[in-house]
C-alpha cells in the first residue's frame, strides 16, 4: 500500500513538471490588428429632416350662402373642376314665389308714381306726395334685388381651379349658411405646400447657418428642398421654403415654415402627410464612423493611436448624428488616427497592429463601406 501511494506521489511531480515545462515554452501574445482611420477633413452635406403636412394652395370650404334643400350634385369626389363650373344646384321654389311677390310689388310702386307725377305737375297735388310713392318704390326694387339675389345664391359654382374633396351631402339634404360641414372642399394642387415646424434651437441654428440680414434674405439664400413621401421615396420635384412665421408658438415653441412643390402630375395631395429634407453644407467637416464612438459616463469617446501603436480614449464633441458618420467639432486634429473598429476590445494603454480601412483586405464589405475615408463629398441624413 505505501509503495503504490509513493509511485503515485511521484507521477503527480512528474505530470506537474511537465505543464510547467510547456507554460514556460509557450510564446507571449503580441499585439492584435484593428481596422484605423486617418482623420482628414472635408466636406459632408447633412440632411435635416422635419415631419410636413401638405396643402393645396388654395383649400376653399364650399357653404351655401342660403337655406334649402340640394337638388342636384354636378360633380363627383377627386373630381378635377375649373373657377366657374356648377358644383351644386338648391332648391329655389320659396323664393321664386318670394321674387314673384317683391316684382309685384315694383310693379305697383311704378304705377302710383306714374299716377302721381301728372297731378303734381298739374298743381294738383303736393311734390311729398311724389317723392313718398318714389321711395316706396325705390325700397321695392331693392327687396326685389336681394330676392333675386337669393335666386342665384342657389346655384353654387366653384371659386377657383382645384379638386373636389369628399361630398358629406347628397341630394335632397338641407342645405343652410349655419350648417358646421361645408358642402364639400376645392383644393387647389397645382402647388402644394407643405407646413413643418422648427424647435427653438432648431430656429437658432437656422439662422446662423444661411447668410442675411433679415429671415427674409436668409429664405432666399436656402437651398432647394426635397419632400420624402409616406412610402419612403423621395418626391421628383424640388421644392423651397418660402415663409416662415414672425412669432414662435408660445405653447409647442416652434416656428412653423412652409416650402412650396409644383404638383404638375397630381402626384401629391392636400391633407397628406410627408418629411421635409433640408440639405445644410459643412465645409471642411471632420467625419468619423458612428461605430468608432462609444459612450463612457454621459460623454462620446474614441480610441487615437498614438506614434508607437498604443491607444488612448479621448473625447470629441459631435453636432449630427446621423446615417454613418458624426460630424465632430472638438476632439480631433486632422492626421489623427482613430481605431474604428473593435473599440470594446480596448484599454488606455494598449498596442495594436493598425491596418488602414482601405487597404485592408479581409475586412466586411459592411465595415469597409463605414470606415473608408471620403475624399469627396459625404452625405449624411439627420432626423
Amino acid at each position: 500500500m505505501k509503495k503504490t501511494t509513493f509511485l503515485g506521489a511521484i507521477g503527480a511531480l512528474l505530470i506537474v513538471a511537465a505543464c510547467g515545462k510547456k507554460a514556460e515554452q509557450a510564446p507571449a501574445m503580441g499585439p492584435m490588428p484593428f481596422v484605423v482611420q486617418t482623420i482628414a477633413k472635408q466636406d459632408a452635406v447633412i440632411y435635416d429632416e422635419y415631419t410636413a403636412n401638405l396643402e393645396g394652395e388654395q383649400n376653399v370650404e364650399i357653404r351655401p350662402k342660403v337655406s334649402g334643400y340640394i337638388q342636384e350634385v354636378y360633380v363627383d369626389e377627386g373630381q378635377q373642376v375649373r373657377k366657374g363650373q356648377i358644383l351644386f344646384k338648391l332648391e329655389t321654389q320659396v323664393q321664386n314665389q318670394d321674387a314673384a311677390a317683391a316684382k309685384a310689388n315694383v310693379n305697383a310702386a311704378q304705377v302710383e308714381v306714374d299716377r302721381l307725377k301728372p297731378l303734381v305737375d298739374r298743381k294738383i297735388i303736393s311734390v311729398v306726395q311724389l317723392e313718398t310713392a318714389k321711395a316706396k318704390l325705390a325700397q321695392a326694387k331693392a327687396s326685389y334685388s336681394g330676392v333675386a339675389a337669393n335666386i342665384n345664391f342657389g346655384t353654387i359654382t366653384s371659386p377657383v381651379d382645384g379638386v373636389i374633396g369628399t361630398l358629406p351631402f347628397k341630394a335632397g339634404s338641407l342645405a343652410s349658411p349655419t350648417m358646421e360641414m361645408p358642402l364639400t372642399t376645392v383644393a387647389d394642387t397645382r402647388v402644394v405646400r407643405a407646413y413643418f415646424s422648427m424647435n427653438e434651437k432648431q430656429m437658432l441654428n437656422f439662422t446662423r447657418l444661411f447668410k442675411g440680414a433679415t429671415l427674409q434674405e436668409k429664405l432666399k439664400n436656402t437651398p432647394p428642398v426635397s419632400l420624402i413621401l409616406v412610402d419612403g421615396s423621395e418626391y421628383e420635384i424640388k421644392g423651397k421654403i418660402t415663409t416662415v412665421s414672425g412669432l414662435v408658438n408660445a405653447a409647442t415653441g416652434n416656428s412653423q415654415f412652409r416650402a412650396d412643390f409644383k404638383n404638375p402630375e397630381a402626384v401629391l395631395r392636400s391633407g397628406s402627410k410627408g418629411s421635409v429634407r433640408l440639405p445644410i453644407e459643412y465645409k471642411d467637416a471632420i467625419l468619423v464612423p458612428q461605430n468608432a464612438v462609444f459612450d463612457q459616463q454621459g460623454k462620446q469617446m474614441i480610441y487615437v493611436v498614438a506614434k508607437d501603436n498604443t491607444v488612448k480614449a479621448k473625447v470629441i464633441t459631435t453636432t449630427t448624428t446621423s446615417g454613418l458618420n458624426y460630424v465632430v467639432t472638438e476632439g480631433l486634429e486632422v492626421g489623427d488616427v482613430v481605431v474604428v473598429e473593435g473599440a470594446s476590445k480596448l484599454k488606455d494603454g494598449m498596442q495594436i497592429v493598425p491596418q488602414d480601412a482601405g487597404k485592408k483586405e479581409d475586412v466586411p464589405a459592411t465595415a469597409a463601406a463605414t470606415t473608408t475615408t471620403v475624399t469627396e463629398k459625404t452625405t449624411v441624413t439627420k432626423k
